[in-house]
């Protein structure tokens, strides 16, 4: 199965070309999607670069000398900040696989889960896979808040959607591509993750958590989530619990 790995970036230029040599390493046949959020740290103009260089060198543009599995990669830059969730729509639109796997740009999550992800997918057994950081245990390693935090979210979002996540919020959602592609989706930040849980519910597709590993990043290293944007969040479940 081809999978296409759907990376939103903003400001995180010392990690991504790290991350996408994971990403590259994980046997089978893949597409990168990198959404450049206008970042203003100087990320835009190295993915710029990375594209051009790319084109001539193939993966070893970024450090691989090593044979790999068939790469393709794509690139999209927003013409302004429009958050996460934006990103991940126009992502969305851009891939071609038959499995769509949303990739954060920061070292956090390990690619090297994605067999595990896949395989319900790819066994029939699943149509949409959450990666839970709880059953991983790498959640409760972070801030206790943050924890906390993760736990009501997703509880209060179970009691609309009657799905029995652990982790809602997680970056790992993976799915079958037509339902990605065929997601009508509209959060442009925080909102992202209880609306296109909401829809994913709502369609009735069969939904699987599987163990994912994590290494929360501190605040100094660049994580941007707050807790004020918790409520954002809850505003976002309350309203696409009510709408389509």
């Amino acid at each position: 199965m081809k999978i296409s790995v759907v990376i939103p970036v903003y400001n995180e230029k010392r990690t991504l070309e790290e991350l996408l040599r994971r990403i590259a390493r994980v046997a089978g046949s893949k597409q990168i999607v990198i959404v450049d959020d206008a970042s203003t740290d100087g990320t835009a103009d190295r993915i710029r670069r990375l594209e051009e260089d790319f084109r001539s060198r193939g993966p070893a543009a970024i450090g691989l000398t090593e044979p790999i599995d068939p790469l393709e990669m794509t690139f999209d830059y927003q013409p302004e900040n429009r958050g996460k969730g934006a990103a991940v729509r126009r992502g969305f639109m851009l891939t071609t696989g038959d499995v769509v796997i949303v990739q954060d740009a920061d070292l956090e999550y390990n690619p090297a889960d994605y067999p595990a992800l896949v395989a319900p997918i790819a066994e029939s057994r699943a149509d949409v896979v959450y990666g839970s950081r709880l059953k991983g245990g790498g959640l409760r390693n972070g801030y206790v808040g943050n924890y906390l935090g993760n736990r009501f979210l997703t509880l209060l979002s179970n009691s609309f959607t009657r799905l029995r996540l652990t982790d809602m919020e997680t970056c790992y959602k993976v799915m079958r591509g037509d339902i990605a592609r065929g997601l009508e989706l509209s959060a442009n930040r925080f909102g992202f993750d209880p609306e296109i849980t909401a829809k994913i519910a709502r369609g009735g597709h069969r939904v699987v958590e599987v163990p994912v590993s994590y290494h929360g990043r501190s605040y100094a290293e660049g994580k941007k989530i707050r807790w004020r944007d918790g409520f954002v969040v809850v505003a976002a479940i309350l309203r696409y619990a009510f709408r389509d």
